[in-house]
């Protein structure tokens, strides 16, 4: 694991943007990396996912003191992904809060995905060796709960399964302004190997249908107009269906998971192939697609760091030896 971690040297590193979509609203953004939100209060501030370390979470809260001498007292997770969670301990909040699926899925995987992760994406885990542990939420909710942060009125609302089965947006409903975690992303390329296909659509329909005007993705740009947000929300969608469409009418012809793979794939390189991360995401999203269809595994299995690099590596002789 710390030997993989090293090769992050050898990557290259994306350029942050801190962006400002209203007063006291903002995103840091970088090229396609994992989004972190920030939320100003009248008496705090919040910070939506934490990116992958305490080390790397310094730079979050270099930017924020640069806006702000007011504490960090609320962290969010949209959902559970040790690349969005595990800087979690740099902001010393009093409260994190999270959905209780998303709860649930730490107590059932977090330690399996933590590994996972490391082993994935060594240059998102600078400083891996300062993570003291999983990151747990004293503050858990079903459907949805409401902040107020002085004035400010913050919900956090778990609109449905899509990207995990605890997916978690916080709007601001003053200003139409939304982070949608990893349920939309903008210019890269959907993350699905704990998804809910099934779900997903209907979740972005409610998702859509609150009409953000400005919204901030899991990855990608903040978009600030709603022009730009339903064009994320749609290409999210897309992406989705065409995968799932291919990989379901693959699987009910009886073909096995190498062969749907390799025809979804060669159907979604040339639409979605230029999106940040395809190539790391896809083997990942089609064998999740392949084990929904049908009903076989309603439920994500476990990626372990071994079985990541088995199926990994089969699959990836399937594109190669076309």
């Amino acid at each position: 694991m710390s030997k993989k971690f090293a090769s992050h040297a050898d990557t290259e590193e994306k350029q942050v943007s801190f962006t400002k979509l209203a007063e006291g609203l903002y995103a840091y953004t970088a090229e396609g990396d994992p989004n972190t939100g920030i939320v100003i209060g009248d008496d705090s501030v919040m910070v939506i996912d934490t990116q992958a370390t305490p080390i790397m979470a310094q730079d979050v809260i270099r930017r924020i003191r640069e806006v702000t001498d007011l504490p960090i007292k609320h962290v969010v997770l949209t959902h559970y992904h040790a690349v969005r969670v595990l800087g979690a301990s740099a902001y010393d909040a009093e409260n994190i809060i999270a959905s209780q699926h998303t709860y649930d899925l730490i107590v059932e995987r977090g330690q399996q995905d933590y590994e996972s992760e490391v082993g994935r994406f060594p240059r998102l885990f600078q400083g891996v060796d300062s993570v003291p542990g999983l990151t747990w939420p004293n503050i858990v909710f079903q459907k949805e709960l409401t902040v107020f942060m002085g004035k400010r009125e913050v919900r956090i609302i778990h609109l449905g399964r899509g990207h995990t089965k605890g997916d978690t947006i916080v709007w601001l409903p003053e200003e139409k302004v939304m982070f949608s975690g990893d349920l939309v992303e903008y210019g890269a390329t959907p993350y699905t190997g704990d998804a809910y296909h099934e779900y997903w659509p209907a979740t972005l329909d409610r998702l859509q249908a609150m009409a953000p005007e400005k919204l901030v993705p899991g990855r990608g740009d903040a978009l600030q107009t709603p022009e730009q947000c339903q064009e994320a929300i749609q290409g999210t969608r897309d992406f989705l269906a065409d995968m799932y469409e291919s990989v379901k009418a693959g699987k009910a012809a009886g073909k096995s998971l190498s062969e749907c793979y390799a025809e979804t794939y060669a159907l979604l390189k040339p639409k979605y192939g230029h999106w940040v991360i395809f190539d790391h995401c896809v083997p990942f999203d089609i064998t999740r697609c392949y084990d929904e269809a049908g009903g076989e595994y309603p439920d994500p299995r476990i990626w372990t760091a071994e079985r990541d690099t088995a199926m990994w590596h089969s699959l990836q002789e399937v594109v190669e030896n076309q």
